[in-house]
C-alpha cells in the first residue's frame, strides 16, 4: 500500500479511537495486520501521532485551561486542585511506564493480546455499566486525592494492548462514583500528560533514525498523519461526550467484544 495512503489511514485510526473505549493502540496494531504493513517500522509513527488527538483536547478545552493556568499565577484553591488531580492521575502510569518499558514494547508486538483484552474490556465495561452509581455531577477541581489517584491506578492496566486508555480510566471513574461526563474529561486531561510522555520517550530512543531520516517512514509522513488524528479526534471529542453524557457506554462495548472475537478467530487461523 502507498505510505502515503497508510499514513492517512492510520491517523484516521488514532483520531477515530483515542478517545473512545475501544483502544487506539490495540486498532493501529490490528490495523498492521489488515493492511499489511510493518507495526515496527511504523512504531514511532504510531506514537507520535497520538499528539496531534492530545492537541485536539487543547483546542477543545482551551478555556478550561486559559481559565486554570491564570488561576495558578493567582494561586487559586480550584486551579491548584485541577492540576494536583492531573498530576496524581498520572503519577502511577509514569512511574509503571518506565519500570516497565521493555514488557510494554514486546506486548505491543502481539495482535492475539489486542483481541483478547478487546473481549475481556467489553465485558468489564458491561459489568460496570450494570453496577456503577454514578454520582451528581461535579468537575475535575472537585475530585478527592482518592479518585484522581484511583484513577491513574486504573490507567496503569491500559498498558496491556487493546484494553483503551480512555476504557480504563473512564470506567475505573464510574466504578467509584464520579459521573460520566467528568469521568471522560479526566479521561481526556490525563491523556495530555500521559500521551506527551510516552510521545517523548519514544522520539529519544528513535532520535538517531529520525535525525538521519533512514527507513520509509520520515517527518513527513508523521506530520500528515499528526494532522489527520488531530483533525479527526477534534471531532470525535465533541461527540462523544454529549453521546456518553445521554447513552453510556454500552454500545462500545459490544463493538469491543465483536471486533475482538473477530480478531481472535481471524489471526488463530
Amino acid at each position: 500500500m502507498d505510505l502515503t495512503i497508510t499514513a492517512i489511514l492510520l491517523g484516521i485510526v488514532e483520531g477515530l479511537t483515542e478517545f473512545i473505549p475501544v483502544s487506539s493502540t490495540g486498532h493501529l496494531i490490528l490495523a498492521s495486520e489488515l493492511f499489511g504493513y510493518d507495526a515496527a517500522t511504523w512504531a514511532v509513527f504510531n506514537v507520535v501521532i497520538q499528539l496531534g488527538a492530545i492537541l485536539a483536547v487543547v483546542v477543545q478545552y482551551w478555556r478550561t485551561f486559559w481559565a486554570v493556568g491564570k488561576g495558578l499565577l493567582r494561586l487559586e484553591r480550584i486551579s491548584l486542585i485541577f492540576v494536583r488531580n492531573i498530576l496524581l492521575g498520572f503519577l502511577p502510569s509514569a512511574v509503571l511506564g518506565l519500570l516497565l518499558k521493555d514488557q510494554i514494547r514486546m506486548l505491543l508486538g502481539s495482535p492475539m493480546v489486542v483481541g483478547w483484552a478487546l473481549i475481556l474490556g467489553g465485558i468489564a465495561i458491561l459489568a460496570i455499566e450494570k453496577i456503577a452509581r454514578p454520582g451528581p455531577a461535579s468537575g475535575v477541581a472537585q475530585l478527592p486525592v482518592r479518585q484522581a489517584l484511583g484513577v491513574g491506578l486504573f490507567q496503569c492496566i491500559a498498558m496491556i494492548p487493546g484494553v483503551s486508555r480512555s476504557g480504563a480510566t473512564i470506567m475505573g471513574a464510574l466504578a467509584m462514583g464520579i459521573e460520566r461526563r467528568t469521568a471522560a474529561e479526566f479521561s481526556f486531561f490525563l491523556a495530555i500528560p500521559t500521551m506527551l510522555g510516552a510521545s517523548t520517550l519514544e522520539l529519544v530512543d528513535s532520535r538517531e533514525a529520525l535525525m538521519a531520516g533512514t527507513g520509509p517512514v520520515g517527518w513527513g509522513l508523521i506530520a500528515l498523519g499528526f494532522a489527520v488524528s488531530f483533525v479527526v479526534a477534534l471531532a470525535v471529542i465533541k461527540v462523544f461526550v454529549a453521546y456518553v453524557s445521554r447513552a453510556g457506554f454500552t454500545p462500545f462495548a459490544w463493538y469491543r467484544i465483536v471486533v475482538g472475537a473477530l480478531a481472535v478467530y481471524l489471526l488463530g487461523q
